[in-house]
């Protein structure tokens, strides 16, 4: 009688859970009517800032969906047993935030139907066109391994597939990286330096977004986890973080050793407002420091600090990225070195840019989508990773 009763006040719960979910692809999705009906005027992005609060939830999603395969990675690839049971959940979130991601970025075209016209007129001179290869490869080859690993018939093609996984995360990330390196039209990208800084950010993300589903999926099941495995990944995602820092201030070293990007430095790191900000407070400290402490510091290593230190590190990554996207859009191109540029487009003035709330409530609606697949998929899939006790391997 007592398990029955559990079992309704899961399936209650559940259902809960299901409901708050599409309440927020509904409110996601009334914004998109919203703009689509009024135009983007009615958002905070202008000729100059055409990427806006969307396309930092959407960046975010895409590099996470990437980085979350690194838990299945290092089961298939390196063959380590604690991370191979967490692969069929590092796979479905890695379905789930990229098709939250693109969901985001196909609703704020204005004109998602013109899709088509991507799909059949390739341009292999895009990146961009480069990225859609990419994106329907990286769905297609997850579901393929996530067959593999819930199928016991299929096993054995597993570990074929979790390479060909790693390798195409791989590439998709760089590609977003790429996005920005071959761009020119901004002081902020056009630099070699960015693919390999959004692969290192992808591994820090990922593995916070994994710990807090993870931690969210043991406790809604009353479960815990194993303290070895914890320790495990808690420092495996401290190290991350350092990596992450590493190649930020790489990025922001090198810009600062060329005279024609000081003035960009400056305005992103000392004299831009709300971005520096964001970076020294929101990312820096917030997001890396504060985690790294909660991961490092004796006696903090415990599950609700891991956790802490997860959150931190992803409202650290939303502050990274506003001040990559807008801020770089923010600071005006030198077209004309050592000149004053001013024209009636606003040539040589620094772009302003206020998130609207339908832009917010688009970003979110992509998060509720990722939030969706997951919940229904873990319920169908049976996907929660189960230790046996004191795992060493």
């Amino acid at each position: 009688m007592l398990a029955k009763s559990f079992a309704r006040y899961e399936t209650r719960y559940f259902y809960a859970l299901v409901a708050l979910g599409g309440l927020i692809v509904a409110m996601g999705l009334m914004a998109m009517h919203y703009m689509e009906e009024h135009g983007h005027i009615v958002t905070g992005m202008n000729n100059q800032i055409v990427w806006g609060m969307p396309h930092v939830f959407a960046i975010f999603m895409i590099v996470a969906a990437s980085g979350v395969l690194n838990v299945a990675s290092i089961g298939s690839v390196f063959s380590k047993a604690p991370y191979k049971a967490r692969a069929p959940l590092a796979g479905l979130l890695a379905i789930a935030l990229l098709a939250g991601g693109l969901t985001v970025l196909m609703l704020d075209l204005g004109r998602p139907d013109r899709i088509i016209v991507a799909a059949t007129h390739f341009n292999p001179t895009s990146v961009f066109a480069w990225n859609i290869v990419l994106y329907s490869g990286m769905f297609t080859l997850v579901g393929l391994y996530l067959w593999t690993m819930l199928e016991k018939r299929m096993n054995p093609w597993s570990a074929p597939l979790g390479f060909a996984v790693f390798a195409w995360r791989i590439i998709l990330t760089s590609g977003t990286g790429m996005i920005f390196a071959f761009l020119v039209a901004r002081q902020a990208y056009g630099s070699a330096l960015l693919p390999p800084l959004f692969i290192a950010l992808s591994f820090a993300w990922g593995l916070a977004v994994f710990h807090v589903v993870q931690s969210a999926m043991y406790a809604w099941n009353s479960q815990t986890q194993d303290p070895a495995i914890l320790k495990r990944m808690k420092n495996l995602l401290g190290v991350f973080v350092i990596g992450s820092l590493y190649f930020v201030a790489a990025y922001h070293m090198t810009n600062l050793y060329f005279a024609k990007q000081t003035a960009f430095e400056h305005f992103i790191l000392s004299s831009g407002g709300i971005y520096p900000v964001l970076f020294w407070a929101g990312y820096v400290v917030l997001g890396s420091l504060l985690p790294l402490l909660l991961i490092f510091l004796p006696g903090l290593g415990q599950i609700k600090c891991v956790v802490a230190a997860s959150l931190l590190v992803i409202l650290g990554s939303f502050a990274l990225l506003y001040v990559f996207i807008i801020g770089g859009q923010a600071f005006p191109l030198s077209i004309f070195p050592g000149f004053a540029a001013s024209s009636s487009f606003g040539d040589g003035q620094i772009g302003s840019y206020i998130p609207s709330c339908p832009e917010i409530l688009l970003g979110f609606g992509g998060l509720g989508v990722a939030f969706l697949i997951t919940i229904v998929s873990v319920r169908v899939l049976d996907s929660l990773p189960h230790d046996l006790p004191s795992s060493k391997n």
